[in-house]
């Protein structure tokens, strides 16, 4: 079994949030955030007295608080959403793109979050789905997957899009029109549309958006574009990795991404109330001089992964093209047909008239952490206090 670390995001919590509540003008969602990640697996949210069958050794089983900010309560949301997007893969090659946006558009997303992490979205998605569209380059219809991180390994504000695109589309005449071999699409091309795309969009969003401190200025249109005017002219980072070997890596890759924080308990390597030192990836530098650790103030570290908690009701996993959610059935079993049409149709499960029978030994909930026997409930423990408040 894997051990548990020493040290974890949410120690930093119970240590520093009660000053940050009072000292710090923090808005719902991080408050919400910062409750749930302090409770999570604690008596204040209740649990389960357990015993294994086997060895009958007593546990003490505390409920999760299933936030999704959360470092601790990701691996069963991420294994669940995995288990619902088995039947969406195809057996073609699935390639990996990456849209970033420059410091200067982080600066105004840091400030209207909900906004321009939408605009990110429909940007990315228009320009995928126009340059795949041109004969020039596809000539098809495609569908993909975007995943948004909001962080840099340094848990700086970094906003970009993690996009798994299969490799081809569908033709105007419904058949199946592959990619070259081991190439997606001219990251140059990339680049420029979805600059052009975004910075569009961006000023028609300028009455919406909200200005403060440094960036107040901004709230007039005529500054408004003066400060975007630099990044007209500098090229924006489009990354198109190698294409995944299979389905199965495709999978490995997306457990990966999709429900990751800004930062793991793992990562964590010291703590000592005061101060914060954690591992940290630094991409510029060497192969083998990238892994490096920093020590930040436990204020500073709080701080910044305050920053990545999205906003409330904000879906970080969208599904676009032929993907999307109100054809995607219909969409992949057209998709099957054309890749593999001499494959034999999948089985239906059968179903009986008979409602089906409860089992009398359901499947354990707990696993015992010595042996890995299933484990019985002997007492259910109520939380301590409601996780909300009345209205």
């Amino acid at each position: 079994m894997v051990a548990r670390p020493p040290w974890e995001v949410a120690d930093i919590v119970r240590d520093h949030a009660p000053a940050w509540r009072r000292d710090r003008p923090l808005n719902l969602r991080q408050l919400k955030a910062l409750s749930a990640i302090e409770r999570c697996r604690s008596s204040a949210l209740g649990g389960h007295v357990i015993r294994c069958e086997q060895c009958h050794d007593d546990q003490i089983a505390y409920n999760s608080c299933r936030n999704r900010h959360c470092p601790k309560c990701q691996g069963s949301a991420a294994k669940q959403w995995l288990d619902h997007q088995q039947d969406a893969l195809l057996p073609v090659a699935y390639y990996h793109v990456v849209f970033t946006v420059p410091a200067i558009i982080a600066r105004i997303a840091y400030q209207n979050p909900a906004l321009v992490y939408d605009l990110l979205f429909a940007a990315t998605a228009q320009t995928l789905t126009r340059i795949t569209a041109d004969p020039k380059h596809l000539g098809a219809r495609i569908g993909f997957t975007a995943v948004l991180h909001t962080w840099g390994s340094a848990l700086t504000h970094h906003p970009h899009l993690h996009c798994v695109v299969p490799g081809g589309g569908l033709t105007p005449e419904g058949k199946w029109k592959p990619c070259k071999q081991g190439f997606f699409l001219p990251v140059k091309v990339l680049s420029r549309l979805f600059r052009r795309v975004f910075l569009e969009k961006i000023v028609a969003l300028h009455s919406q958006l909200e200005f403060y401190g440094e960036i107040a200025h901004l709230s007039e249109l005529n500054a408004f574009r003066s400060y975007l005017a630099p990044v007209y002219k500098v090229d924006w980072v489009v990354y198109a990795k190698k294409p995944f070997t299979g389905p199965q890596a495709v999978l490995e890759y997306l457990s990966r991404y999709t429900h990751r924080v800004a930062i793991s308990n793992r990562r964590i390597i010291h703590y000592d109330t005061n101060t914060v030192t954690f591992k940290w990836k630094d991409y510029r530098a060497k192969d083998d001089q990238r892994f490096k650790t920093m020590t930040l103030s436990a204020d500073e570290f709080l701080r910044r992964f305050l920053i990545h908690i999205l906003p409330l009701r904000f879906h970080r996993i969208r599904h676009f093209g032929l993907f999307a959610n109100h054809q995607r059935k219909q969409n992949l079993s057209t998709l099957r047909k054309n890749i593999c049409p001499n494959a034999p149709p999948a089985e239906k499960k059968k179903e009986t008239d008979e409602p089906t029978k409860k089992s009398n030994n359901p499947p354990p909930k707990f696993v015992c952490r010595t042996c890995g026997t299933s484990m019985v409930i002997l007492e259910t423990l109520l939380q301590i206090c409601p996780t909300r408040g009345s209205p």
